[in-house]
């Protein structure tokens, strides 16, 4: 969640604001949480080359590729809580995961992308009509993740409504959600795979005007959004929709930081990261910072790109 909501505020930082009194220590590229030992078991689909037979095929990824691979595997795995990627090659179609893919996890801002289609594309078949205030809060969600928007859209929109496009239009098949809470969407729970079908859909079947305006949006966030698939660098030329927030599991309280987007020529990768970090994290700036840092560098190190991540991150006060 976001601007404006019980999550996060729109004010730019950096790693250096890392709060190492708040209990959030960064060593390298890893950051651990002080207490919590608890960590991310790794489940990779593609093993690391082989230095005896540097011959062998690599698989569809390539020996290079293949290494980047392990080497992000090495760094989730020392994360505490739950951190999972999936990344999709879409010219070859192949796919690597690592990270407890199915977590469920509160999808926080994310779901807004979902939302924001849907309402694109009923409107170019006339089924609503989208007038000069509802494209202004669809600009607004995908660009500084405005709830206030959202939650506009929503309502007006009778967004409970479009959920079951979601989930069999778009294949976010986990989607679902929170037991307990109303049914908004800030109340929704996903796994990676969902959100890398999502950002499938727009890229392989959105209509191309509707595609070329959410790609173009996505490369263009503000600020508060240059984080997570952000973290491929400019010469990835990325684009995400992220999504953080303070969230209640099984009696607790923690952050999730979560980023869905793509990098590469022609969009050619899709990257979906989530975050599920754990309760000893404090609901302060700290945990946003450790949040999205992390799944920023995670990313990073899938691509090749500097550690730590040249990206900006949202204040929480």
């Amino acid at each position: 969640m976001d601007p404006g909501s019980r999550a996060g505020a729109p004010a730019a930082s950096r790693l250096a604001l890392l709060a190492a009194a708040a209990g959030v220590v960064a060593v390298g590229i890893v950051v651990l949480v002080a207490g919590f030992v608890t960590r991310s078991p790794v489940v990779s689909s593609w093993a690391a080359p082989s230095s005896a037979s540097p011959s062998a095929s690599c698989g569809p990824w390539g020996c290079a590729q293949q290494q980047r691979f392990a080497a992000a595997s090495a760094y989730l795995a020392k994360q505490p809580g739950y951190l999972a990627i999936v990344v999709r090659d879409r010219k070859t179609g192949a796919v690597w995961r690592a990270g407890p893919v199915d977590h469920l996890t509160w999808a926080g801002s994310t779901p807004k992308l979902a939302l924001a289609v849907a309402l694109l594309e009923r409107s170019r078949v006339g089924q609503l009509t989208l007038d000069a205030t509802a494209r202004q809060q669809i600009a607004d969600m995908l660009n500084w993740s405005s709830d206030k928007a959202a939650d506009a859209l929503w309502d007006r929109y009778s967004g409970e409504s479009l959920v079951p496009r979601f989930t069999g239009s778009y294949g976010m098949t986990g989607l679902t959600f929170v037991t307990g809470f109303v049914h908004r969407w800030g109340h929704l729970k996903c796994t990676p795979d969902d959100l890398a079908a999502l950002m499938g859909y727009i890229l392989d079947k959105l209509l191309p005007e509707d595609r070329a305006y959410v790609v173009d949006a996505m490369r263009a966030v503000g600020p508060v959004q240059r984080w997570g698939v952000w973290g491929a660098g400019p010469d990835q030329r990325p684009g995400n929709k992220d999504g953080w927030s303070v969230e209640p599991d099984a009696g607790t309280r923690h952050w999730v930081a979560n980023t869905v987007g793509f990098a590469g020529p022609d969009e050619r990768y899709i990257v979906a990261a989530m975050y599920h970090l754990p309760p000893s994290v404090p609901a302060t700036s700290a945990g946003i910072h450790a949040g999205a840092h992390t799944v920023s560098d995670l990313v990073a190190t899938v691509v090749g790109a500097p550690v730590p991540a040249a990206v900006t991150v949202p204040d929480h006060e």
